[in-house]
């Protein structure tokens, strides 16, 4: 629109030159004077022409300022502490805009940073990166009375210190409980969390028990019975763990707890009773010169006495009889009977309860 606007100027303003040249009535000397009058006119034609020419064509190739942001670095920038920060961005500005770098507001450091600024882009540069080179960085491009800025927000972070220190609050059982303290630096950046590990005393090798744990005290359980445990801690973040990690102090010695039986009451049974027989004597016939035996049963509690009777006559003493009596078993054996040995025999069990008895006939013939 402004170059055809120029451009309709310059054509009316030709025109108006013309018409004043070459007017429709001018007859004589008056028309060759006037155009010896118009004459100037016709020479100044040209320059006012290039004048407009040239205002049309600054005003094509002028742009205002602006800067292209790379999405990366919209979000804050991390970089380790060592590594080195490259930074290019784009811009635009006809003629050549004036850049400037600040880091907090104030001028950057020229000992450490380093700034490029070419005709479509500036870029900065830092070797190896501390901790101290972060914060907002602005960058300012600036044409004339008009100006655009962008701001990087730069983080430079490094593994976070050991926890300060390290107790062991109480074992029981299989588990042991501990509690530490955070690190006084956490690497310029949030913790992700503590690692936990274990290791026996036999063996010395240490295995992980709790990853990324977010609270200062924990239990360890499952611990073996009979072994000793050392435990340290190690800090956590975007970097890694910490160099070191302390140690307990105490060992967690896992004691085998002692085993308490505990034995319902037990009510005494009476078991006394008094003699009874549970298999009587058979009667029986021998044969002269043959030995022979009569057997009983009795039960009874105490143990009963014995007493062997032949017609009702106690048989204790007599050699011709051997009385015998094991686990309520009665036995008498008869040596060598003869006739007169014939008759009743008797067999008698007592003790503080009563007594019982039983009978039996015996021939010899």
């Amino acid at each position: 629109m402004e170059t055809a606007t120029t451009s309709e100027i310059a054509s009316h303003s030709q025109r108006q030159v013309e018409a004043a040249a070459h007017p429709v009535d001018a007859e004589g000397p008056q028309a060759s004077h006037q155009q010896e009058a118009a004459s100037p006119s016709q020479q100044l034609l040209p320059s006012i022409e290039g004048d407009l020419r040239q205002s049309v064509r600054v005003g094509m190739l002028s742009k205002h300022p602006k800067i292209w942001l790379p999405r990366a670095l919209r979000q804050t920038y991390i970089r380790k502490v060592g590594d080195s920060v490259n930074l290019l961005i784009p811009f635009q500005g006809k003629p050549k805009p004036q850049t400037t770098w600040t880091h907090n507001g104030s001028a950057l450091n020229n000992s450490r940073v380093s700034v490029r600024n070419g005709e479509q882009d500036s870029i900065l540069f830092i070797r190896e990166a501390q901790r101290a080179d972060s914060g907002c960085y602005q960058l300012c491009v600036q044409l004339g009375g008009l100006q655009a800025t962008a701001t990087i927000n730069i983080l430079v972070i490094e593994k976070p210190g050991p926890p300060q220190s390290i107790k062991l609050v109480d074992v029981w059982g299989s588990n042991a409980t501990l509690e530490w303290t955070p690190p006084q630096d956490a690497g310029n950046t949030a913790l992700l969390g503590y690692t936990v590990q274990k290791a026996d005393k036999k063996s010395g090798l240490w295995f992980t028990v709790l990853e990324r744990y977010h609270r200062t005290s924990c239990i360890v359980s499952d611990l073996i019975v009979g072994n000793s445990y050392a435990f340290r801690v190690f800090a956590e973040n975007q970097c890694g763990l910490s160099e070191t990690a302390p140690v307990t102090a105490d060992l967690a010695h896992i004691q085998k707890a002692a085993t308490v039986y505990k034995t319902k009451g037990f009510a005494q049974r009476d078991l006394s009773e008094a003699p009874r027989f549970t298999q009587p004597l058979a009667d029986c016939t021998t044969i002269t010169g043959y030995d022979t035996q009569l057997i009983c049963c009795v039960r009874a509690s105490p143990r009963p006495k014995i007493i062997w009777l032949k017609n009702k006559m106690d048989l204790q003493g007599n050699p011709k009889y051997r009385a015998l009596s094991h686990l309520g078993i009665c036995s008498l054996e008869i040596r060598k009977p003869s006739p007169f040995d014939g008759g009743i025999y008797t067999c008698k069990a007592i003790n503080a309860l009563g007594e019982a008895s039983v009978d039996c006939r015996v021939d010899v013939k």
